[in-house]
């Protein structure tokens, strides 16, 4: 499982012009799955977001977690975080699980961390997706179990 995490402001992500999913201060979540993904590595990705320290205190150092600030999440599938372009011009998503292999994953994940309090929205998988932020700083991290 990747997930590249981005500290937002706001974030909005639309599908044929209707809004699916969108929220304040927070995180954008861009979640890919590959086909050898299992339960305990969603499990792993939730307990770890929902416990990061992204956000800054009283003295500036990012010591707060979401709930601390009244984050919320964004989560929006993403198969091409599973794209190779080692070789050629045109990415290769073999890596990238099926659908019938991430949706299941990808629901897991969204409820995982619905269960740890976290308010969550969410963009449609599979579908074609405009996806708006505001960053809150320059904080992007890429994780992956």
């Amino acid at each position: 499982m990747r997930v590249l995490l981005q500290r937002v402001s706001r974030a909005e992500v639309r599908v044929e012009g209707r809004s699916t999913g969108s929220i304040g201060a927070g995180f954008l979540l861009l979640a890919g799955f590959t086909h050898t993904d299992t339960a305990a590595q969603v499990v792993w990705m939730a307990d770890k977001i929902s416990g990061l320290r992204l956000f800054s205190d009283t003295e500036g150092k990012m010591n707060l977690g979401l709930a601390d600030v009244g984050g919320a999440v964004l989560v929006v599938s993403q198969f091409t975080l599973y794209g190779d372009a080692a070789k050629g011009r045109r990415p290769s998503f073999i890596d990238a699980a099926r659908p019938e292999v991430a949706v299941p994953l990808y629901a897991t994940f969204i409820a995982l961390l619905r269960e740890r309090g976290l308010h969550v929205e969410t963009g449609e998988f599979g579908a074609m997706m405009d996806v708006e932020l505001v960053n809150d700083g320059p904080v992007t991290l890429w994780l992956e179990k």
